[in-house]
């Protein structure tokens, strides 16, 4: 891909765009396609407020995006980012999109006065974890990450 990249802020606007390269974000993941579901959830998140994406686009085209979610360290007393999405287009890949998102959130973390970015990395995407390593990521050793599944309270 020889045509520039370009990082802006998303908007509603975006919505539609963005929608087809989440849902097949999803399905990276092991999840079921849901287009529909995806257009929601990236509308909802503009409705709300919750979160900032940043496309990356060639030609007027969005090929890839990232999400970031805020968060704070009630120790530090800091803002931090959680870049809990990163997608670029299969076909447009090893020419520069992911790094591209992942400089303009970090630009984007700094101009709030953040303390850290934070990513994850599945076990089994090792060109993933590679990049983040390769853009100064430093992965955690000092900590344990755990989650608890919930379902929803039927009311």
């Amino acid at each position: 891909m020889t045509d520039a990249i370009i990082t802006r802020h998303a908007s509603l606007d975006d919505a539609a765009a963005i929608a087809p390269l989440l849902d097949k974000y999803r399905e990276f993941y092991g999840e079921t396609s849901d287009l529909a579901r995806s257009l929601a959830f990236i509308q909802q998140r503009f409705f709300l407020g919750e979160s900032i994406i940043i496309v990356a686009q060639v030609n007027n085209e969005v090929i890839g995006f990232t999400q970031l979610f805020p968060s704070f360290s009630s120790v530090t007393l800091e803002r931090l980012w959680i870049l809990n999405d990163l997608y670029v287009e299969a076909s447009k890949r090893r020419a520069g999109v992911g790094l591209a998102l992942l400089n303009a959130a970090k630009a984007f973390a700094q101009t709030t006065g953040a303390k850290q970015l934070f990513i994850e990395g599945a076990d089994d995407n090792p060109k993933a974890r590679n990049l983040y390593t390769r853009f100064g990521f430093i992965e955690n050793t000092a900590y344990h990450y755990y989650h608890l599944p919930l379902k929803p309270i039927q009311g």
